[in-house]
């Protein structure tokens, strides 16, 4: 049978930019799941790297009239069905903890049709660990030598970030010790034994890290998980409460805590003062190893709502977003402890989202709560794909229609990626599989909207003024100190006047035991007069092995002196060109912002310019085509003039 001729779907108008703030497109990827079996008709072909192409199975060209072509969507980057886990990760992923680590915002979500690998390509199984654990895992092995005593760094109610001080921290870590000796355990062994479920979900030899992490900050991760079920917040790490009413033991008055019989609490959405979302309320939990990070996911993961539905054994009935919140701070000039200045800590925040996949209840034959959970679902997703719209259209328009984040959990959630700044990565999960089409169809052309949206690219953080390498300094010098003491003639351990001081003191006489009777004793008194010159003698050398030894200590201070100012002034120096490089890159910049201004104007006349002599050339082709006919219509009354001329 003949295919139909490839149709590709038209590149709409690049956007128009509507400020000088840089901006990047969302980074849209795509991934394929296998099909579930062999035998079963495929409606997706991935052409190129980038490039997938979409054509109707031969029963919906049956059932239905009209003409289907084969439509190519392109992305950032095509993932197959042979890609693994790790290649996904270092293409998505890994960037956006990069960013997290230098201060910057990301957020990365994935979306697709029920059934097409959402879930596994953002938490994978046990061997394939998925986007989150691999983000988790790059994140404590850049940072795991330089993370903050525990309560060192501490959140607040309002979405701040607080510094305490190293006694109250102590305090908190001494309370939460006692707290956790007085728990009973479960079991002898449970917190040795981890998780099955996320038991060797990185292999050793995938584990990555993060280059040029500051090393004269202090860092502390914090997590939150939570869901967004039927349009309603719910933290999935809150401790499930106690009714003292309704459940008790039989026969006693202790209360009975069964999770499952107490409702959960919905959470609300506040801003903060940088206008930021956050849910007022949330479980902040700080982790301080990859593994305690994934013991708190699935603490959550185990709460999180899902169930069975004809398309998918394990669907998903709720959004879950999982945030990685990452606190760092300076050291002070000493290179001791974090500098106790509010102003000077960073926060910044990675935002893992697992939506729930778009389902047609026809298909899914879902009733009662299903058929509730699944409208929710549907019109998230569809209040996602407006707010999409209207962000495509007032970038490319020039317009200012309201966004309607409001409308939806989600979008409201998010808002503050789109209008503010920050990084901005969607995975399109979809299943190949043909009875799939049309609601691929429909992802595919989302993703493509989605494609043609702007965000504001994050700004890097200023540089503390304090001098780098803080960290290492004080021990460098006190390394510095014993090698040179060492090198020295009598040094610390095995030298001269160490030796010299040992054997005076060992050579130290003692007093003679002695009764003296008579003062003209002739033999008891020579013999004590003996030895207290010789003692007198043995503390004069000590005090001159003491004045030689404080000298010499003297002068290596003084010279350790004179180094560290050299440092200082060649610091200070240095700090005087930066500041003269700062000046000159501040010129270059207006410079710049002039020559693309003075370019955009001298495109601008180009356009006009063009458009003018595309014009002219119309008219002078319609003026040569006139000049045509009418000199054939004289060439023809000519012809006709002499023809009659001849006939008389």
């Amino acid at each position: 049978m003949q295919r139909p001729a490839k149709g590709k779907t038209p590149r709409r108008p690049a956007l128009k930019k509507t400020s000088h703030t840089q901006k990047d497109p969302v980074g849209v990827y795509c991934r394929i799941r296998p099909l579930g079996a062999t035998d079963e008709e495929c409606c997706i072909e991935m052409i190129s790297s980038t490039t997938i192409q979409l054509h109707a199975p031969d029963g919906i060209k049956a059932n239905r009239n009209g003409e289907y072509k084969e439509t190519q969507y392109s992305f950032k980057k095509v993932f197959g069905i042979q890609t693994s886990q790790i290649e996904l990760f270092e293409d998505v992923a890994k960037p956006l903890v990069d960013d997290l680590i230098h201060c910057k915002n990301g957020l990365l979500f994935t979306y697709g049709v029920t059934g097409s690998g959402k879930t596994f390509t953002m938490t994978g199984s046990p061997g394939e660990g998925g986007l989150l654990p691999r983000s988790l895992d790059m994140l404590f092995n850049s940072i795991a030598p330089l993370q903050a005593k525990r309560f060192v760094f501490r959140t607040d109610d309002k979405n701040g970030m607080e510094i305490q001080g190293q006694v109250d921290a102590l305090l908190e870590r001494q309370k939460r010790d006692s707290n956790q000796q007085s728990a009973v355990p479960k079991t002898p062994s449970s917190k040795q034994k981890p998780d099955p479920e996320f038991a060797d979900m990185i292999s050793p030899g995938e584990a990555c890290k993060c280059e040029g992490v500051d090393e004269d900050s202090c860092y502390s991760v914090f997590v939150s998980y939570i869901e967004i079920y039927n349009n309603y917040i719910y933290d999935l790490l809150e401790e499930a409460p106690i009714d003292p009413i309704r459940h008790k033991r039989p026969g006693g008055d202790t209360p009975l805590r069964i999770p499952e019989l107490i409702l959960p609490q919905s959470k609300i959405l506040r801003e903060d003062q940088n206008h930021n979302m956050y849910v007022s309320g949330c479980t902040e939990v700080e982790v301080k190893s990859t593994e305690e990070a994934f013991q708190v996911f699935w603490r959550g993961q185990k709460k999180r709502r899902i169930a069975d539905t004809q398309l998918n054994r394990e669907s998903s009935r709720s959004h879950s977003v999982f945030i990685v919140k990452l606190a760092q701070a300076p050291l002070d000039a000493d290179g001791d402890h974090i500098l106790q200045d509010k102003n000077q800590v960073t926060v910044s925040q990675l935002c893992l989202v697992d939506l729930a996949g778009s389902e047609r209840t026809s298909r899914t034959k879902a009733e009662g709560s299903r058929l509730r959970e699944a409208g929710n679902i549907n019109q998230s997703l569809m209040t996602l794909r407006t707010c999409i719209e209207v962000l495509r259209e007032n970038q490319m328009c020039g317009t200012n229609r309201m966004v309607p984040y409001r409308d939806s959990k989600v979008t409201h959630l998010f808002k503050n990626y789109f209008d503010g700044e920050g990084k901005v990565r969607m995975v399109v999960c979809v299943n190949p599989k043909a009875d799939d089409y049309e609601e691929t169809m429909l992802v595919m052309r989302f993703a493509e909207l989605t494609q043609e949206v702007e965000v504001a690219r994050p700004v890097d953080r200023p540089i503390c003024s304090l001098a780098a390498g803080r960290r290492h300094r004080n021990q460098a010098l006190r390394d510095e100190l014993s090698r040179r003491q060492e090198e020295r003639p009598g040094g610390p351990n095995n030298t001269e006047d160490g030796l010299v001081l040992n054997q005076l003191l060992d050579s130290l006489p003692a007093l003679p035991a002695c009764e003296l009777v008579d003062p003209t004793d002739e033999q008891i008194l020579p013999r004590l007069i003996e030895v207290l010159e010789r003692r007198h003698r043995i503390r004069q050398m000590i005090t001159e092995q003491y004045t030689r030894t404080a000298n010499t200590l003297k002068s290596m201070l003084q010279e350790f002196d004179g180094h560290l100012m050299a440092k200082e002034n060649f610091i200070h120096e240095q700090r005087g060109k930066l500041g003269e490089k700062d000046k000159i890159m501040f010129n270059q910049k207006n410079e710049m912002d002039r020559l693309e201004k003075k370019s955009k104007m001298l495109e601008y006349k180009i356009d006009i310019l063009q458009k003018t002599t595309n014009i002219y050339e119309g008219d002078k082709r319609s003026l040569q085509q006139e000049l045509e006919s009418r000199e054939q219509r004289l060439q023809r009354e000519l012809s006709e003039r002499k023809r009659m001329e001849g006939t008389h």
